[in-house]
């Protein structure tokens, strides 16, 4: 019987779909722009588990997707760079990343990348193209205090891939509830290269740039929301707003 993770996943399909999936957009999507890491050494000095990636967002999918490669490369002897491919061999695979339930349900390749470490959510305040107002589903917040604890997990506290979009709430109540070392990460150059989605491509030789910040200085107890998410917004370029 395989080995499953705190979800009931099999940890070896999650490998499998790593290993090829990984090659494929690796090749049509990475290879054919210069993709420039920086900071990446810091992920061999942080915990196994209870990690929040926090990053700007500018596509749905090759952000998070860029970011894997760049994990699984620095935790393999190639801080900064992704140019050998072997890391794919052993991936890191307790590494998750928060999405819309709506868009992980859409078209035939989401389910697929959601078997990569998707943990689906309800967004409180947008339905499709509609703005909403609802509650925080409590089974949501249970997923993701699973993910943290059982390893990485990357999310987008913008909640949108719109240029200059507020730093929502949610995110640093979360990080006051489950305190997790919170990694800073930039990212630029995707919203040239691909549309929306980040699954086509619209420009080739686009810098695409990935920064790896040192951890947040936080107090976990007594730090204001309001405080925790001016320091979110520096750290990953949209202090602006």
């Amino acid at each position: 019987m395989s080995k499953r993770n705190a979800f009931g996943q099999s940890v070896w399909l999650k490998k499998k779909i790593f290993q090829v999936v990984g090659r494929l957009v690796r090749w049509y999507l990475l290879k054919p722009n210069k993709v420039v890491i920086s900071g990446s050494e810091v992920l061999t000095q942080i915990p196994e588990q209870n990690v929040l990636f926090v990053a700007n967002h500018q596509t749905i999918f090759t952000d998070v997707i860029a970011m894997f490669h760049a994990m699984f490369a620095s935790l393999n002897g190639q801080v900064d760079s992704i140019a050998d491919s072997s890391y794919l061999k052993n991936p890191k695979v307790n590494v998750y990343y928060i999405a819309a339930r709506e868009t992980m349900e859409k078209g035939i390749l989401p389910p697929i990348l959601a078997l990569a470490g998707a943990v689906t959510v309800d967004r409180t305040w947008r339905k499709g193209e509609e703005m909403i107002k609802r509650e925080v589903n409590p089974d949501d917040t249970k997923s993701i205090g699973m993910a943290i604890r059982d390893g990485w997990v990357v999310t987008f506290p913008q909640g949108t891939t719109r240029a200059g979009a507020p730093v929502r709430k949610g995110t640093a109540h979360l990080i006051k509830q489950h305190k997790p070392v919170v990694i800073p990460v930039r990212v630029d150059g995707f919203r040239t290269a691909f549309d929306k989605t980040g699954l086509k491509r619209l420009q080739k030789g686009t810098e695409l740039s990935l920064k790896f910040g040192q951890p947040l200085d936080i107090d976990y107890e007594n730090e204001p929301v309001e405080v925790l998410i001016k320091k979110i917004g520096v750290a990953i370029g949209e202090d602006h707003i």
